[in-house]
């Protein structure tokens, strides 16, 4: 059903492990590498020499460039292309478009050649260095899990706010926000794919033994921490938006709690073990705590518009629980950039630069004035509970690509 092998070496071999990624405002997985596959020794007998040429160029592209971007996957290169548009992101994840239909043509209508070819591919999260598969499965998977970290990667040069012409304050264009919403929704799409019409081609027995990287839970993880942020976007624009009401901007602050919540359901118990792993949990952690403090402080500011004493007393509960995730946050964020590889946090803006401020001072006003007004037992001293609100951001519609036509021309000289 496909041979599988995973293997660790005492060196590190090949695997890249920065000592410092920049600035983060997006967690972009450590990148999967692919290494290279012999087509022609497996394939040769069963497929014309264009085809397997054609299969081997286009893979050796996307080795030869995710080699190259591994070693700069990293602050410098996020100036650089940034600098010039994020060109070097945007041509492979061409490569890997073009590579697609022709890779599905190994596994059409179930056939034999899916495991002809050993797949390599560098892992980042697992303990295991490297993981090998015979399985064009396991190939698809790996090409979705690359589009996808690209896509976090090209939202994350989106957001990291930019030295303005004037030299003041670094700002950030509505623009860009708008654009990596969809940037967020497409990478949410790459691996809502994987999840549902990929993993389930795999055996139960290669399922076991996929690398941590490409467990479900963390294909899971990442798909929500995108729609998580998508909505942290909206909610910033939300909060500029002098038409967005306190219930529009309450339910998209429940709506990311939630998000976030579920995605540090599916992360929790993995075995993410070494640096990677482990500051993708404390991301979603992190974000987690910062979505919490957003939706009590919006529901706090709700329930004091009520006229009685209930109200106003489970308002204060609910500004100081946001306070004190506010707080919980800030020490969640710096465990996350001070463990390894190390990040920097960009300059506030947006959601928490507002909430920030905020969250401290009206905490302190409301809790002020209603204790003058009532006694301490009219204050709840649990946070009231958040309401649910049904989830609206989805992830795009994306379907893996119809087999290459190259394929019909196989099939017709096969016969």
């Amino acid at each position: 059903m496909g041979c599988f092998l995973s293997t660790q070496k005492d060196t590190g071999g090949n695997r890249r492990r920065p000592a410092n990624i920049g600035d983060v405002f997006v967690f972009v997985p450590g990148l999967r590498i692919p290494k290279h596959a012999n087509f022609s020794e497996a394939l040769g007998d069963h497929l014309s020499k264009s085809l397997v040429e054609r299969l081997s160029a286009l893979r050796t592209r996307i080795v030869v460039m995710a080699g190259q971007e591994a070693p700069t996957f990293t602050r410098t290169r996020r100036k650089t292309a940034t600098q010039h548009g994020g060109s070097t992101l945007g041509d492979l994840l061409q490569a890997l478009e073009d590579y697609l239909p022709v890779l599905l043509g190994l596994v059409k209508d179930g056939s034999p050649l899916q495991h002809k070819v050993e797949f390599v591919w560098i892992n980042q999260e697992d303990e295991a260095e490297e993981t090998a598969m015979c399985s064009a499965w396991y190939e698809v998977l790996s090409v979705l899990h690359l589009m996808a970290t690209l896509s976090l990667s090209q939202a994350n040069l989106l957001l990291l706010p930019r030295t303005s012409v004037d030299g003041y304050q670094p700002k950030l264009t509505e623009e860009s926000r708008r654009s990596s919403v969809d940037v967020f929704l497409k990478a949410a799409g790459y691996l809502d794919c994987a999840i549902r019409h990929v993993l389930p081609q795999l055996p139960d027995e290669l399922r076991r033994n996929l690398p941590v990287d490409l467990a479900e839970g963390v294909l899971r993880a990442l798909c929500l921490q995108a729609l998580g942020q998508g909505v942290d976007i909206q909610l910033g624009l939300a909060i500029d938006s002098t038409k967005a009401t306190l219930a529009v901007k309450r339910r998209l602050a429940c709506e990311m709690v939630k998000y976030w919540q579920q995605a540090q359901d599916n992360i929790m118990n993995l075995a993410l073990a070494n640096g990677w792993g482990e500051k993708h949990r404390l991301f979603v952690k992190w974000k987690y705590l910062e979505a919490k403090a957003a939706a009590y402080y919006y529901h706090g500011l709700i329930l004091d518009e009520g006229n009685t004493e209930k109200s106003h007393g489970m308002a204060v509960a609910a500004l100081q629980a946001a306070d004190e995730c506010l707080k919980e946050s800030n020490k969640a964020c710096e465990a996350f950039h001070a463990s390894a590889p190390l990040s920097r946090n960009p300059p506030l803006w947006g959601t928490m630069k507002f909430l920030s401020e905020k969250i401290p001072k009206d905490t302190c006003s409301k809790v002020r004035i209603n204790k003058d007004l009532y006694s301490h037992d009219k204050i709840m001293e649990t946070a009231p509970t958040l309401p649910d609100f049904t989830l609206a951001l989805k992830p795009d519609e994306y379907q893996l690509p119809e087999v290459d036509h190259s394929w019909n021309q196989q099939a017709q000289k096969s016969r």
